[in-house]
């Protein structure tokens, strides 16, 4: 999936929208929600330019956005390079779906298999469908084979009426990232 949105984002450097080339730009300089916001504001004008449907989910992905994966994904369909990104967003949403039904409900979905990603969440997901954590309390500690001190704990945060589930990459027990999913 890595080769399909590299080969895809290779497309980005030949656009000539000045709109598109301001959320490539953000995107370039890793300022994730700024590019997510923009291109929310965009996307009725260029919701069938799927080379911006890459670049807004991207964007959202990398800000943690990850239910406006939806939008871009749908509309991904026309190629196999189109298909298979769609396929990886798709697999993020679903994966941030069940484990935060898992988290809130008390679901067991130790039997589910989905495609592993890269992404943070999809790492996490995959070592809590294996049962590979220890559990203090109500968080949830990942240690991935061959990780040299790295950490990712989950853990639910509830504030008012939102309950968000949280995910902290930790190195050396010092955080690095903290990622937040509702």
């Amino acid at each position: 999936m890595k080769k399909a949105i590299l080969a895809t984002m290779l497309l980005f450097s030949s656009l000539a929208s000045a709109d598109i080339e301001s959320l490539y730009k953000l995107y370039q300089n890793k300022k994730y929600k700024q590019a997510c916001g923009l291109g929310l504001k965009m996307f009725k004008e260029h919701k069938k330019d799927s080379r911006f449907l890459m670049l807004y989910g991207l964007s959202c992905l990398n800000a943690d956005y990850i239910d406006r994966l939806a939008v871009p994904m749908t509309g991904l369909r026309y190629t196999k390079t189109e298909r298979a990104n769609a396929s990886y967003f798709a697999t993020i949403l679903l994966q941030k779906k069940l484990l935060y039904h898992s988290l809130l409900d008390g679901v067991d979905i130790s039997n589910l298999k989905l495609p592993k990603t890269d992404y943070i969440l999809s790492k996490v997901f995959d070592l809590y469908t294996k049962k590979e954590y220890k559990k203090v309390d109500d968080k949830y500690y990942f240690i991935p084979k061959n990780s040299s001190g790295l950490m990712y704990v989950l853990y639910l945060e509830r504030t008012g009426k939102v309950t968000k589930m949280i995910i902290e990459e930790r190195l050396d027990d010092h955080i690095i990232k903290t990622h937040r999913y509702w």
